[in-house]
């Protein structure tokens, strides 16, 4: 009797702990399903670089990390073969970007084409993401000033202020990666100038487009249009069109193009582009990009967190 007993009271205990952990085993799955609903799946690598050609991109500079940039853009083909068809003569900008935080990147340069100075604050608004939070697409913002340093009289243009050699540019990015190979840009974009030649607007409106379609591994092929509101386009100017190639090598990227701008910056390349693909005034070019850890490196996190 007493064994009867001691085996019905085992029994009961058994199948109530079984119960117990069925309940225990049911709960930490419902969380662990809970835990993955409300993961936050960022998209990462929309562009290779921080520019498309001329223009910026949505990515900014990693924490910590220094970027080198050097920018060459040679001269028309138009010019023939006594010029070397454009390889004679060359324009040039260098500059740093450093990524403050992942989201705010600081830059400047100097490009020796007209002897410009510029520096620039880029801010990531939003990331593509999906999960706990689906976003669609990337913003970025980016506010840069301009400061044209050619002395009066090497352009035919007097300069009574100082502020006259001052510009603005303020650009709002917006990208989305449609998968691993393919990513889009538009990019609304005001430039304003303190001082406008021949013209009655101080303000000038464009809207970019560009993309990136990835070819193999490491090379991709991109392309860059802006389009300037004809109503405040300066005269005798014309909507700037890129197109050329990324190359990842390492810590290196290199970009070869094709453009009809000689300038580098959002002042020059989008508001006064002289030149036209169609009488073949079209400039080589290529940007270098080295990157550089500044500090102790962490470890990586999650792609979620």
């Amino acid at each position: 009797m007493h064994k009867l007993i001691v085996t019905l009271v085992a029994t009961a205990l058994s199948c109530a702990a079984f119960a117990q952990d069925v309940d225990l085993f049911k709960t930490l799955n419902n969380e662990s399903k809970h835990e993955d609903s409300n993961r936050i799946d960022y998209t990462s690598a929309t562009f290779k670089t921080t520019r498309l050609i001329n223009g910026h991109t949505v990515e900014t500079t990693g924490k910590g990390i220094l970027d080198l940039k050097i920018s060459h853009r040679f001269g028309a083909f138009s010019e023939g073969s006594y010029e070397a068809f454009g390889l004679d003569h060359a324009t040039m900008r260098i500059g740093l970007d450093y990524g403050i935080t992942n989201k705010l990147t600081v830059g400047v340069g100097r490009s020796t084409f007209e002897k410009q100075y510029d520096g620039f604050i880029k801010y990531k608004l939003l990331r593509q993401s999906t999960g706990g939070v689906n976003m669609p697409v990337t913003v970025t913002f980016l506010s840069a000033i301009m400061l044209k340093t050619i002395r009066p009289g090497d352009d035919g243009v007097n300069k009574n202020y100082y502020s006259d050699k001052l510009f603005f540019t303020n650009q709002l990015l917006i990208g989305r990666k449609f998968n691993d190979n393919t990513s889009l840009q538009i990019a609304p974009t005001i430039i304003h100038f303190n001082k406008v030649p021949e013209a009655n607007y101080n303000d000038i409106y464009a809207l970019g487009v560009g993309g990136r379609q990835k070819l193999t591994k490491r090379i991709s092929i991109n392309a860059e249009y802006y389009y300037v509101l004809s109503k405040y386009k300066l005269p005798g100017t014309y909507n700037p069109l890129s197109v050329g190639f990324d190359i990842q090598t390492g810590g290196h990227v290199f970009q070869l193009h094709f453009t009809n701008s000689t300038g580098m910056t959002e002042r020059t390349f989008i508001a006064e582009t002289t030149d036209q693909w169609t009488k073949g005034d079209i400039h080589f070019g290529f940007n270098i990009s080295r990157v550089f850890l500044i500090g102790k490196r962490k470890s990586k996190k999650l792609k979620h967190e």
